[in-house]
């Protein structure tokens, strides 16, 4: 699954909130012109943010309800509400504003909003307008061509479109970056703050732990799998009931299906998709609550900054940080599983599966696949990587959209060790650069390595943690996520938002420290 953002950098949204505007008007340093910047700034972006949601509500109403043969004319739409958000974000007034309100000693959080604003304001007036509109349009129209071209494992029926994209969102690039990096100017949108470089770093001291953990495990016999048909009605209600076990607030949300996972919106309205199979329940279970770590993301934010610049997730990274360790490091866990295989044991009756350890090994179990929203948790970061380099080869130009598809199945070989049967499950089985979110996908992996340093300091802080998972009590773990960060929103930039809630820098080593602990002991391993 994933997160739709409007794009950070398109999120100027005003302090509306009574709070913020008292404290200004108590500042002994806020002139008459100073205010009267400040407070047209604020207001301006408010309804800049506003219109950004309706925007955003488009795309899910694309994903999940449009009609099929509406796209074309959707795509105009969105193209045309772009068109009037460009305009919005790239007004000169916008600057002026910020110009007057700039050098002055501001509160953190006024500081913290005006920063994001100017990121946004210099974003916008980089890209041209009809470039902007181009690829609304474009990836609208891309979209519907992706899961028509998915669904007859045609790539090359999709390859003209992802062209046309490829070329727009490079021509974003090079406005972006000004001479510099161009997939750094990209990765800029979903991760402030992180180079190519770094990941590049962080990724390559995780990739040796991983294949050989993975290598470990598969010469081991597999866990057992459950058997049966899956009512997908019951699914769904497991589903609500999980959904809300985790703490999201359905007077304030609602679950849809969708093909491809996927949560947006924020404040008050924020909402989650999933999807049901017959033959295997945990598809739908485990995209909920992946799902339901963004969206209650998006609700815990302190609602002092519903609709202002810094009332939304600080990254696309710490985003997945909480959807991962909501799905894996509480939702995989042993004494969670307990619970949900009583749950499920009510729901199905027999599955084929007799015991909670059986069933805590099937929900963990390491095998081959090629989807990588149904990997496991030691091999999934392996296909965000393969998706990681060959996403930057595109936009250096050193990988044509016509190879692609070679291209991947090639790497897909070389890391898993065998061929890829057709395109749907390769390159065709993500929706990302369909809608141009080049320089997503690294932050897959970048929210696991922050996740696993939560899950590191969650522990310490909670050791009765697993007594409370056991009865589904998420309470306390959850309280802690939204007090330590969630409630922040993007009040600090990423890196500093999970160094602030885990006590130190983070880093790839408590990620492999739990993957091996735990798997070890699944698979009685000697690592």
């Amino acid at each position: 699954g994933y997160f739709a953002p409007v794009y950070r950098s398109a999120s100027v949204a005003c302090g509306a909130s009574r709070a913020i505007f008292g404290r200004l008007s108590d500042c002994h340093f806020c002139s008459g012109d100073l205010m009267t910047a400040l407070t047209e700034l604020l207001h301006f972006d408010r309804q800049t943010q506003a219109l950004g949601q309706v925007s955003g509500r488009l795309g899910w109403d694309q994903e999940t309800m449009m009609p099929s043969g509406s796209s074309a004319q959707r795509g105009e739409e969105m193209a045309a509400l772009e068109g009037v958000l460009h305009a919005r974000r790239s007004d000169p007034r916008v600057g002026d504003w910020l110009a007057a309100c700039d050098g002055q000693a501001f509160d953190r959080v006024t500081q913290a909003q005006l920063r994001e604003i100017k990121t946004a304001y210099e974003r916008a007036v980089k890209v041209p307008g009809d470039l902007a509109e181009a690829i609304a349009s474009t990836t609208s129209m891309a979209q519907g061509k992706w899961a028509a071209a998915r669904a007859e494992d045609d790539f090359a029926a999709f390859a003209p479109v992802l062209q046309e994209v490829l070329a727009l969102k490079r021509e974003e690039g090079q406005a972006l970056a000004a001479g510099g990096d161009v997939y750094d100017a990209m990765l800029a949108d979903y991760e402030p703050g992180t180079t190519a470089s770094e990941l590049d770093q962080m990724f390559g001291a995780l990739r040796p732990g991983l294949v050989a953990l993975r290598g470990e495990i598969l010469e081991k016999p597999p866990a057992k799998s459950l058997q049966g048909f899956f009512d997908e009605t019951v699914q769904l209600q497991i589903a609500s009931e999980l959904a809300q076990c985790f703490g999201y607030d359905l007077n304030c949300g609602r679950i849809d299906k969708a093909v491809h996972p996927f949560s947006s919106g924020s404040g008050q309205d924020v909402r989650i998709t999933t999807r049901t199979d017959p033959s295997d329940p945990f598809n739908c279970f485990y995209s909920t609550i992946h799902e339901v770590g963004h969206g209650c993301y998006e609700q815990n934010v302190d609602p002092e900054y519903t609709l202002t610049a810094i009332g939304q997730g600080a990254s696309m990274g710490v985003h997945e940080s909480q959807s991962r360790i909501y799905e894996n490091q509480l939702g995989r866990s042993r004494a969670f599983t307990e619970f949900l295989f009583a749950k499920m044991r009510a729901g199905f009756g027999d599955f084929g599966i007799e015991s909670a350890d059986e069933f805590y090994k099937a929900v963990n179990s390491v095998r081959n696949g090629f989807i990588r929203t149904e990997a496991d948790e030691v091999q999934y970061n392996l296909h965000v990587l393969l998706r990681f380099d060959l996403e930057r080869a595109m936009i250096a130009g050193d990988l044509q959209v016509q190879d692609l598809q070679s291209a991947w199945n090639d790497r897909f070989a070389a890391d898993f060790g065998y061929e890829v049967p057709r395109a749907s499950q390769g390159c065709l089985q993500d929706v990302h650069w369909s809608v141009g979110l080049f320089g997503y996908f690294p932050t897959y992996s970048l929210g696991n390595v922050y996740a696993g340093c939560l899950f590191e300091r969650m522990t310490a802080l909670n050791p009765d943690l697993d007594d409370q998972l056991r009865v589904g009590d998420l309470s306390k773990a959850t309280a802690w996520l939204k007090e330590s960060l969630q409630r922040h929103g993007a009040l600090n930039l990423p890196r500093e938002t999970i160094t602030q809630a885990c006590g130190a820098v983070p880093s790839e080593a408590p990620l492999l420290a739990y993957l091996q602990d735990k798997f070890s002991d699944l698979y009685d391993l000697s690592l």
